[in-house]
């Protein structure tokens, strides 16, 4: 049996703020017991013209927000997935002009930065909401690469928000290994009232996996208002723990690994395909 947290959070346009909210929450889940931790997508900073300059910043491993997360995860001996930083650089070093990628960092419990992922798929979408037109790859750049990473509690595959509804990464991520899922997210209230809780629960149903998705999760501004619900998911679809009121929160469960390989084998879909 492993403990593991999701962290919800209410984030803004402080940097720094944010940063002190993020950081009470992984002391406070670390307290409790918690070895793998993770944060929801935009914690530091949630949509703004600053994800350039954040992005120039958190490039370097020294960045403010990254030094704090290597320093926080040393020191509470946890593995932390940071949900998602802007970074003007892509992963073979090169530099991107005018966007940033959507990056999740994941620390290791000595403060090593042992993986990233840059978000596969944007979210450019109408939504009948307050701020009702989404282009995210106006400031973000897409990624391309799947990733897992072998942890203590198992292999973690990682994404991020818009990724959720597309069914196609989370198996790819679970045929390279994956036992854990993780979803750092920014859920609209709208679409995540409508399909937040369903889609969590498939992909972890469809894959056999445990699902911890930390989203954000109240009012950011006048138009802008996400769904919060953070929750984790066992491989049978059953919701261990959830967020059900908005605001910042701390949703924890454990997981049995060996009764997912117990699922697996009962009823071994995975071994069953033909398409």
């Amino acid at each position: 049996m492993i403990k593991v947290a999701a962290i919800q959070m209410v984030s803004g346009t402080d940097v720094k703020k944010n940063l002190l909210r993020a950081s009470y929450w992984i002391r406070q889940a670390a307290s409790q017991g918690a070895g793998l931790i993770v944060l929801p997508e935009n914690f530091c900073l949630l949509e703004s013209r600053q994800l350039l300059e954040l992005g120039a910043q958190e490039t370097d491993e020294m960045g403010l927000v990254r030094a704090e997360l290597a320093a926080l995860a040393k020191a509470n001996k946890v593995w932390l997935v940071a949900g998602s930083l802007p970074c003007t650089g892509r992963p073979d070093g090169s530099f991107i002009a005018d966007r940033v990628r959507s990056v999740s960092w994941v620390y290791n419990d000595a403060g090593e930065c042992v993986a990233r992922y840059d978000k596969i798929h944007l979210f450019d979408v109408d939504v009948e909401d307050g701020y009702g037109a989404y282009r995210e790859s106006v400031l973000v750049e897409a990624g391309d690469q799947l990733t897992t990473v072998d942890t203590p509690f198992g292999k973690v595959g990682l994404s991020i928000c818009y990724d959720l509804r597309f069914p196609e990464l989370y198996r790819e991520l679970v045929n390279q290994g994956a036992e854990i899922l993780v979803c750092p997210a920014a859920f609209t209230f709208k679409t995540g009232e409508a399909h937040w809780d369903v889609l969590l629960r498939a992909r972890a149903i469809e894959n056999q996996a445990f699902m911890i998705a930390a989203n954000q999760g109240g009012r950011h501004s006048d138009q802008r208002e996400t769904y919060g619900h953070s929750m984790i998911v066992n491989p049978w679809g059953v919701v261990l723990a959830s967020q059900e009121a908005s605001g910042e929160g701390l949703v924890m469960a454990e997981l049995n690994l060996k009764q997912q390989q117990q699922v697996r084998k009962a009823m071994p879909v995975l071994s069953h395909r033909r398409v």
